[in-house]
Formats: structure tokens, C-alpha cells, sequence
């Protein structure tokens, strides 16, 4: 998704130490050797905490990640960003999620 590169460009920027990667076939970013996002086709994937994906899936916004039907990732959601920034936000918000979690 060309949204997603180039926020992941623009994030690259403010923090040069986070690494690309594959993560289910598809690219990803990730800090302090875990991912915080990945992109597929029709969308973008971050990692929050599960209140935050309920949330954001009650709300309509997003979609349950599922690496299998009906198996979701409780704390990874599908999202539609309307533009950089959007992308952006949603990158951010998942880089602190993880980036606290592994400084814990």
C-alpha cells in the first residue's frame, strides 16, 4: 500500500533505528526487533492494545487482523487510512504501544 511506505518514510525519518521486515508475506516495520505494523494490498495492520482494537472495531474503523477465519489477533487491527497523516497516527500510535511494552 503506497500510503503505507510512505509514512513508513516519513517515521523512518524521526526514528532512524527502526528496521523493515516481512511479516506475513508482507512489509513491516518494526523497533527494538519487534513489529508494530505491517501492510497488505487493501489495507494497513498495527499492533495496540486490545481495548484500543475493540474500539476501533466497535467503531466501524477497523477490522479484526485474522491469520486464520475466525482466529483473530487480539491485538492487531485492519485499518483504511484516508491519507499520510491518517497512516501516520495510526503508525505512531503502535510504535509507543510497542516500543513501552518492550522497554517494560
Amino acid at each position: 500500500m503506497e500510503l503505507f511506505e510512505q509514512a513508513v518514510g516519513v517515521l523512518s525519518a524521526e526514528y532512524p533505528g527502526d528496521e523493515r521486515g516481512r511479516m506475513l508475506r508482507s512489509m513491516g516495520v518494526k523497533t527494538g526487533g519487534k513489529f508494530y505494523a505491517f501492510s497488505t494490498p487493501e489495507d494497513v495492520v498495527v499492533k495496540l492494545p486490545a481495548v484500543r482494537v475493540a474500539e476501533l472495531v466497535g467503531a466501524g474503523v477497523g477490522a479484526p487482523c485474522e491469520t486464520r477465519p475466525g482466529h483473530p489477533m487480539r491485538e492487531w487491527v485492519r485499518v483504511v487510512p484516508e491519507d499520510v497523516d491518517g497512516c501516520l497516527a495510526y503508525l505512531r500510535e503502535a510504535r509507543a504501544f510497542v516500543a513501552a511494552s518492550a522497554a517494560s
